[in-house]
């Protein structure tokens, strides 16, 4: 009779799979085929210790595979509080093959998560490195990209100017160049005037940023527009300087 070799699959934090949406936020997937009964409930006692019960996504299959001596042991050895520090990754157990990846915060973080891997298992064991180290976060590109800047709408409407069309073609560049992240954005105004009016401007403001967005290639179901009118200055609206600065479009990573 023919076994397949244990092929035990885990994904942790931001899981990979096309799902992913309909789990909740920080679900760690642990899927795959595992030996027997007591293997699963010790894989799955062990991840809801270290990542919390309600964040576990039980995918996992029992049976029609051979492990490794003393396998279950040394998966409970993999899963430790160290892999919290990494993000978007997976963690993938073949055998005696651990496969890792995902991005972690800095170089020192990515060494030490493959160490204390490494040291738990014994020498039969290979584990294969692909943990990057992040680049800048989303929102600070976002930020750097907009640089302090205003994007310009034709007076009193939510019609673009050439000015603001400038702006929101870079914002495109850096949505796509840190892998189009999901955006709220956020219309401003002013405190001149009635504010519910005010309110409705900034709002269809932000709706015609979407728009435009979208119109060059951001995915519509990444952003999300909303308008806060004169709620939310930046500075005081007692000169025209002040007014000017707090008519404005933000943008705010959201996931």
């Amino acid at each position: 009779m023919k076994f397949r070799t244990i092929a035990a699959s885990l994904a942790l934090l931001a899981c990979l799979l096309p799902s992913a949406q309909a789990n909740p936020p920080g679900a760690v997937i642990a899927s795959g085929v595992v030996p027997d009964e007591a293997a699963r409930a010790a894989i799955l006692s062990r991840l809801r210790e270290v990542f919390g019960a309600a964040n576990i996504v039980d995918r996992l299959e029992v049976g029609g595979v051979v492990p490794p001596p003393n396998w279950a042991d040394y998966m409970g050895k993999l899963l430790t509080e160290n892999l919290k520090e990494v993000h978007k990754g997976q963690m993938q157990v073949t055998g005696t093959r651990v496969a890792l990846k995902g991005t972690v915060a800095n170089e020192a973080l990515r060494q030490q998560v493959v160490s204390k891997i490494a040291l738990a298992l014994n020498p039969t064991y290979t584990v294969d490195n692909a943990l990057v180290v992040a680049g800048p976060a989303a929102q600070e590109v976002l930020d750097r990209t907009l640089s302090n800047r205003i994007v310009e709408f034709e007076s009193g409407s939510a019609t673009l100017t050439a000015k603001g069309i400038v702006i929101l073609d870079e914002m495109v560049a850096a949505m796509k160049q840190i892998g189009m992240p999901k955006v709220q954005i956020i219309g401003h105004t002013d405190s001149s005037g009635n504010r519910q009016a005010n309110v409705s401007l900034s709002l269809a403001r932000a709706n015609s940023v979407r728009d435009y967005l979208v119109s060059k290639g951001i995915p519509a179901e990444s952003l999300t527009a909303m308008g806060s009118g004169p709620d939310h200055p930046v500075t005081s609206n007692a000169t025209a300087e002040g007014r000017a600065r707090n008519r404005r479009i933000e943008f705010r990573q959201t996931g």
